[in-house]
């Protein structure tokens, strides 16, 4: 037979459409073309499956070879497809059988020796394949195929529930297991045990009211600025306050990990473990969101379901910044280029440091600051009011006196912090589903009622401080958070009251 058609998967964003590799030998000169809007990975294939044929002792068809990956539309790139390309041709001029071939699907670059190299995306892909072969059940077909990958692609592949994977070494050993001489052996899911190696709280010294509103942030999933001289600890509360973070849920891991699974760099002792991004200040804004001619992941997306830090916020560019607004309050990022768009999932907690003036010691108590009320003025104003405004708890630092860097005082252990966060995060799930920071507005004047003092004291706020609509809502899904780290069942004024004192500071 002179064809053959085999299946494989592309990357367009978090999605993984499947791509037909179809191969077709013909008489004629000989010649080899790709087509299908392949990138130029892609065209570069045709030398590597070439010479690792030859390698392997297969023979090279002297025919008119075409290679066509639909759909024709998508763009292919990376050498993911050099595995069934080279299968293909073996398949369409007889060296191998056709008919197990539609029983699977294949990725893998190929070395001129003939073995196999790690590809990216592998767990999204997989992840597509599983999710596909569930809409297919859902409407009567069954048609569940398994994946044959790299050895060393082929773990992280492993982590999709039900997933059947074959992870093999070299081109041969793929063919000996398709033509049943030399069965590949199944990957069995591995058991991951997730060690907390997180620094932790006790090593901060004193700093309650700031280790107070981080407990409040990771209870409800709120975002933080802190502000503080140099020195104050904001790095090291930043640090450890992934540490105090619930566990991942199962989706919540194989989210993260797919994204990371993009990068190429994913690794299993990752895996529940929640991402921790802190990105130089002199990154652009596409390292920030992610893009490029094929759009990949950026900070904000490898940090889902985990912390964005970003230390000296005002040094990063204003025009960087800005693109935080959109996911700060969606949560995804669309990338959107002339050929193509992309969508990705930004849920991440943002935790940014500054300093309060640009030496960094207005208001130390050494009194040794110098800037101008408009150098300040100035510095501060780098950072754009709307964005503040996303940003649902303002704290300072303060710096600390001899006594209290001095003290033999252990505070809290970030396991102590955690149990009274998930415990308050279960309050959250069990009555509306999702974290207090997620809730729409009609949801917060559900789940966020008031007693008539608590509207009294948050009307006169309003009034005094110039809050807007959307810093009202905030301070409502604030309260509610403190509100669960209790045992009070109705939001009260003194809930209120501590949720607007973490808006009062003036950043």
């Amino acid at each position: 037979m002179s064809l053959a058609v085999l299946h494989s998967r592309a990357l367009s964003g978090m999605d993984a459409p499947e791509v037909v590799v179809e191969v077709h030998l013909a008489n004629g000169l000989p010649s080899f073309t790709i087509v299908g809007l392949p990138e130029a990975e892609v065209k570069e294939s045709k030398d590597r499956v070439r010479a690792a044929l030859q390698t392997a002792q297969f023979e090279f068809p002297a025919r008119r070879i075409t290679v066509n990956l639909a759909p024709a539309d998508l763009p292919k790139e990376s050498g993911r497809y050099d595995l069934p390309i080279a299968l293909g041709i073996l398949a369409a001029s007889g060296q191998i059988p056709t008919a197990p071939l539609s029983e699977y699907e294949f990725a893998g670059e190929l070395a001129l020796t003939g073995e196999l190299r790690p590809i990216r995306g592998a767990l999204a892909m997989t992840s597509s394949m599983m999710q596909g072969a569930e809409s297919k059940a859902s409407h009567g077909v069954r048609q569940k195929r398994a994946f044959i990958l790299p050895q060393t692609s082929a773990a992280e592949a492993a982590l999709v529930r039900d997933a059947v994977i074959y992870p093999a070494n070299t081109l041969l050993e793929v063919c000996a297991h398709l033509s049943g001489r030399t069965l590949l052996a199944q990957l069995a899911p591995t058991e991951i045990i997730t060690e907390n190696t997180y620094p932790d709280f006790s090593e901060v010294k004193a700093q309650s009211m700031p280790k107070r509103a981080l407990e409040i942030a990771a209870a409800g999933g709120h975002s933080v600025i802190m502000s503080g001289p140099p020195g104050t600890g904001k790095s090291m509360l930043a640090s450890r306050f992934v540490g105090i973070l619930p566990m991942l849920t199962d989706s919540e891991a194989l989210e993260s990990a797919a994204i990371q699974s993009l990068t190429g760099n994913y690794k299993l002792e990752n895996w529940k473990r929640r991402p921790y991004r802190a990105p130089h200040h002199t990154a652009s804004a596409v390292a920030l969101v992610g893009g490029g001619g094929i759009p990949r992941p950026g900070e904000i997306s490898l940090a889902h379901h985990g912390v964005l830090f970003l230390d000296e916020l005002p040094e990063f560019d204003r025009k960087v910044l800005e693109v935080l607004r959109e996911p700060l309050e969606s949560g995804r990022i669309t990338i959107s280029r002339a050929a193509r768009q992309a969508d990705f999932p930004a849920n991440f907690q943002l935790i940014a440091a500054m300093n309060p003036c640009p030496c960094g010691y207005l208001g130390h108590h050494n009194n040794k600051c110098r800037c101008t009320p408009d150098q300040v003025s100035r510095y501060r104003a780098k950072i754009s009011g709307p964005l503040l405004d996303r940003i649902d708890l303002h704290i300072e630092v303060p710096a600390l006196t001899e006594e209290e860097l001095m003290s033999a005082h252990v505070s809290e252990p970030s396991h102590v912090i955690r149990a009274r966060v998930e415990k308050a995060r279960a309050k959250q799930l069990s009555r509306q589903g999702k974290p207090n920071h997620l809730l729409g507005t009609k949801e917060i004047e559900t789940y966020c009622a008031t007693t008539e003092a608590s509207l009294t004291l948050l009307k006169t706020a309003i009034a005094r401080l110039n809050l807007s609509a959307r810093a009202y809502h905030r301070i409502l899904k604030v309260a509610r958070t403190i509100c669960d780290l209790t045992d009070e069942i109705n939001i009260q004024p003194v809930h209120i009251a501590e949720a607007i004192q973490y808006r009062r500071h003036d950043i």
